[in-house]
């Protein structure tokens, strides 16, 4: 309701204001949570769009911030800072894990693009019996995993490419990609145990 943005600014002293709101919300108080949101997710959002550089990746940053803000409302200290420093706080790490998370899934896609595009050349044979099987085991995932993963690695599309192309949300393209890649791998390793020398 728009009203209600007005109704934050009601203290002179908005160091006075803040403080109160940190009382209110280490005391389990939702409302406080809520007002805490309104005034500061624009601040959330734009940190996490300016370090990620992705809309959908900065809106998940800003949920995931206020959940942990919920769940970890008893470290709040406002004789340490202001809640929207808090806020900052929880926001970088937040960034970090998704970058963290961007990172693992790059170099797990690499590592079973390398796996399967390096084969020597004097393996000719071997080299087609392997692509053969990548195309069996994408097969047999379906789809939309099987496309997400062609996609990814085989077409070298971005994630967000391919969220817009196959009409899907950026986290749930993510996943297919991060277990997607875990059971390849996985299935490309039992093959080679049971493979004869």
């Amino acid at each position: 309701m728009p009203w209600l943005g007005v109704l934050v600014h009601v203290h002179d002293d908005p160091d006075v204001e803040s403080a109160e709101l940190a009382a209110r919300l280490s005391g389990g108080d939702r409302e406080a949570l809520a007002e805490m949101y309104r005034r500061w997710s624009p601040l959330v959002h734009t940190i996490a769009l300016r370090a990620l550089g992705t809309r959908e990746d900065a809106e998940d940053v800003v949920q995931q911030v206020f959940v942990a803000a919920w769940r970890g409302r008893a470290t709040l200290r406002p004789d340490r800072g202001s809640p929207a420093a808090w806020l900052v706080g929880i926001t970088k790490h937040r960034v970090a894990d998704v970058r963290a998370e961007r990172y693992r899934a790059h170099r797990n896609l690499q590592a079973v693009a390398s796996e399967v595009a390096t084969a020597p050349d004097a393996a000719g044979d071997s080299d087609w019996a392997e692509r053969l099987l990548l195309v069996h085991e994408l097969e047999r995932m379906g789809d939309p995993r099987a496309t997400v993963l062609r996609m990814a690695f085989i077409e070298d599309r971005t994630h967000e490419d391919i969220a817009r192309a196959l009409d899907l949300p950026l986290g749930t393209v993510k996943s297919h990609v991060r277990r997607g890649l875990m059971a390849l791998r996985d299935r490309l390793k039992e093959v080679e145990r049971v493979s004869p020398e």
